[in-house]
């Protein structure tokens, strides 16, 4: 316990770094740009599947029960709202977090383990603002759009169990999705996934520039990036639920 907390205490530090880092210029563009491309066209076919899948199989769990108290009706709105303000969001989190922050701390480590870091210490690059701030960037814009990519594929999953099994059509179903949504649903939603982004990567590089041991610590930067970047998805979950709360209801 005492070197889970300090591990916490250390990522803090290492968090609150970006903030001073990321706000002077210059940038790298290029970086930015490479890293946002794995963040987000190289996420898409999972989060993809995953989007569908999610609105079918929420669907199918829940029309039974509806049917039984003849509220089938209420089925697209249960869907968009679950969606839209946990499912979605945390769901697609978790699935970035397992593809994305592994793979930044594992590549981040094996530069710390050959020695590349020191070489750019060296050269007088500042490691952190090259390797660490166009990851951080890229994870914050990247999150929400891929957030709002799997809520749609959600939806239409949902209308499709609506559809196949008669009913609903797309104009009643569309009607009573958007009717159902509101500012406090979609605000909420979409604005935790910046700083679920924002916890992907910075826990992906921090594990990466802990990394020591050769290719053994190469593997333990990476798994660790997984699992403490997902167990703080759920967490900062939980807070930011009861801060939405607070100032939209």
């Amino acid at each position: 316990m005492k070197k889970f907390f300090a591990s916490l205490y250390d990522l803090t530090s290492f968090s609150f770094r970006f903030f001073k880092e990321g706000a002077v210029p210059p940038y790298e563009i290029g970086e930015f740009a490479g890293h946002l491309e794995n963040f987000g066209s190289r996420s898409l076919p999972l989060v993809s599947a995953i989007g569908l899948l999610m609105g079918l199989i929420l669907a199918l769990q829940t029309k039974p029960t509806f049917e039984r108290f003849g509220a089938e009706s209420f089925l697209p709105a249960m869907v968009a709202i679950s969606v839209v303000r946990e499912l979605g969001p945390v769901i697609t989190a978790l699935i970035v977090a397992g593809r994305v922050s592994g793979g930044i701390g594992a590549e981040i480590a094996s530069m710390k383990v050959t020695e590349q870091i020191d070489a750019l210490e060296v050269s007088s690059v500042d490691p952190y603002r090259y390797l660490v701030v166009p990851r951080v960037l890229a994870g914050i814009f990247a999150l929400p759009l891929l957030t709002a990519y799997a809520d749609l594929l959600s939806i239409i999953g949902a209308f499709i169990v609506m559809y196949v099994t008669g009913d609903m059509g797309w104009q009643l179903f569309t009607t009573s999705t958007l009717h159902s949504l509101s500012i406090a649903d979609v605000v909420p939603g979409i604005a935790k996934t910046f700083v679920f982004g924002f916890i992907i990567a910075i826990v992906g590089s921090y594990f990466g520039f802990r990394a020591k041991g050769g290719t053994e610590g190469v593997g333990k930067a990476a798994t660790s990036a997984v699992v403490f970047a997902s167990f703080l998805v759920i967490v900062t979950d939980l807070v930011l639920v009861k801060i939405g709360i607070l100032i939209f209801e």
